[in-house]
């Protein structure tokens, strides 16, 4: 029997387990789906000798990275992994990002904002640059290549349509709290998308449809994403 599972620290809002567990279910496949809640990343050591293969979810899609053997060219360009595989790294977050987001994108939606500058946001940049969408990253701290939240006004909301959560604002433990931005100035000509996907309208979405938005979940994102990790781990 095959053995999967997924790491992270918290886990109780995953729907990984959920998923696969269906999916093995229905076509019949004889393999178990497990969730490994990691106070530490060094305890990946012993999973990656007895696991199939895995997901990695926050916060250890970079830490990851020195305890594996080797990354695929896309998981070394991002610089962040999601899929385990014997021991390579790989990243299907990007791919499970940009297909979900690419229906709904009009010929207006040229430039992102990106809350967060941590694994996820890394995957969602490669992704954007795949997409020829420019993009501007925010983080709570002033950094070289970021601005911060309080700097973002209506100028900058006004150039941006895209605004993109790739923080765990508004995810278990944090369901009561969003990113600090200026709701009022949103306008129904922007797009938010936040990669949480439980629950399924955090208090970030429900903002901007207060304010007549478009808004996706990272339901689609999870699915797709995992889809592709299944092709990995049986390539």
């Amino acid at each position: 029997m095959k053995r999967y599972g997924i790491i992270g620290n918290p886990l109780g809002h995953s729907y990984s387990e959920a998923y696969f567990t269906e999916k093995f279910s229905r076509e019949h496949i004889l393999a178990t789906y497990k969730p490994y809640e990691l106070t530490e990343i060094q305890q990946v050591r012993q999973l990656l000798n007895n696991l199939d293969g895995f997901n990695v979810t926050y916060p250890y899609k970079e830490s990851i990275l020195p305890f594996l053997q080797q990354l695929d060219p896309i998981a070394q360009s991002i610089g962040a992994v999601n899929v385990v595989s014997h021991g390579i790294g790989y990243n299907t977050d990007w791919i499970g990002f940009r297909d979900s987001i690419q229906p709904e994108l009009s010929h207006l939606d040229t430039h992102a904002l990106i809350l967060g500058t941590g694994g996820v946001s890394k995957a969602i940049q490669y992704a954007l640059n795949n997409l020829g969408i420019h993009y501007t990253l925010v983080s709570r701290q002033q950094k070289n290549n970021a601005i911060t939240y309080q700097q973002i006004d209506y100028s900058i909301l006004k150039q941006h349509s895209i605004i993109i959560n790739c923080t765990p604002l508004g995810m278990s433990p944090y369901q009561h709290l969003k990113p600090n931005l200026p709701y009022h100035l949103l306008e129904q000509k922007h797009l938010l998308y936040d990669c949480i996907y439980n629950p399924e309208v955090t208090l970030f979405l429900r903002a901007g449809q207060q304010q007549g938005c478009r808004t996706i979940n990272g339901l689609q994102m999870l699915h797709i994403q995992a889809n592709y990790a299944w092709q990995i781990w049986n390539q």
